[in-house]
C-alpha cells in the first residue's frame, strides 16, 4: 500500500507537468494580451497586428453607464480593432496610465485562454500559437456590470 501511495505521489506531478506549456509561452500569452490594452490605451495600432490574428472573432455586450440593459451584441474585425486602437485614446482623452489586470486562465501547447479587466470592461480572451507566435483569435467581452 505504501509503495502505491508513493508511486502515486510521484506520478501526478510528472502528469500535469507534461499537458503544460513552458513558462515561456506563459509570458508570451500575456505580452499578447499587454500588447492589445495598450495598443487601445497608448494609441499604438502596430501592437494590434503583432498580438491579434486577421481572422479575429470579436463579440461584445455594450451597456451605457446610465442604463442597466446591454445593447445587441456586436461584432468588431481585425481592421476595426486595428482601426480603433489608432484612435480610442487620441489626444490622451483617457489618460496614459489606466489601469488593466491580465490573468493568463490556461496555456495548452497550441492554444490559450486569458482575462482581461480594462477600462471598458472583461475581454475572455482564445489565443493560438501560429508560426511559433501567440495570437489572439478570438474575443467575447462585456461592458462592466451594473454596480450592485
Amino acid at each position: 500500500m505504501t509503495r502505491l501511495l508513493l508511486a502515486l505521489l510521484l506520478l501526478v506531478p510528472l502528469a500535469f507537468g507534461l499537458s503544460r506549456a513552458p513558462s515561456d509561452d506563459h509570458a508570451a500569452v500575456e505580452a499578447a494580451v499587454r500588447d492589445y490594452v495598450e495598443a487601445l490605451y497608448l494609441v499604438k495600432p502596430e501592437r494590434i497586428e503583432r498580438s491579434v490574428h486577421p481572422a479575429l472573432e470579436k463579440i461584445g455586450f455594450y451597456r451605457p453607464p446610465e442604463s442597466g440593459a446591454y445593447r445587441t451584441p456586436s461584432k468588431m474585425t481585425f481592421e476595426q480593432l486595428r482601426e480603433l486602437a489608432a484612435g480610442w485614446n487620441k489626444g490622451g482623452r483617457e489618460g496614459q496610465d489606466i489601469p488593466y489586470q491580465i490573468q493568463v486562465l490556461d496555456v495548452l501547447d497550441v492554444t490559450a485562454s486569458a482575462k482581461l479587466t480594462a477600462k471598458w470592461g472583461v475581454d475572455h480572451m482564445h489565443l493560438a500559437k501560429l508560426g511559433g507566435q501567440w495570437k489572439i483569435v478570438q474575443i467575447l467581452w462585456q461592458s462592466p456590470p451594473p454596480a450592485r
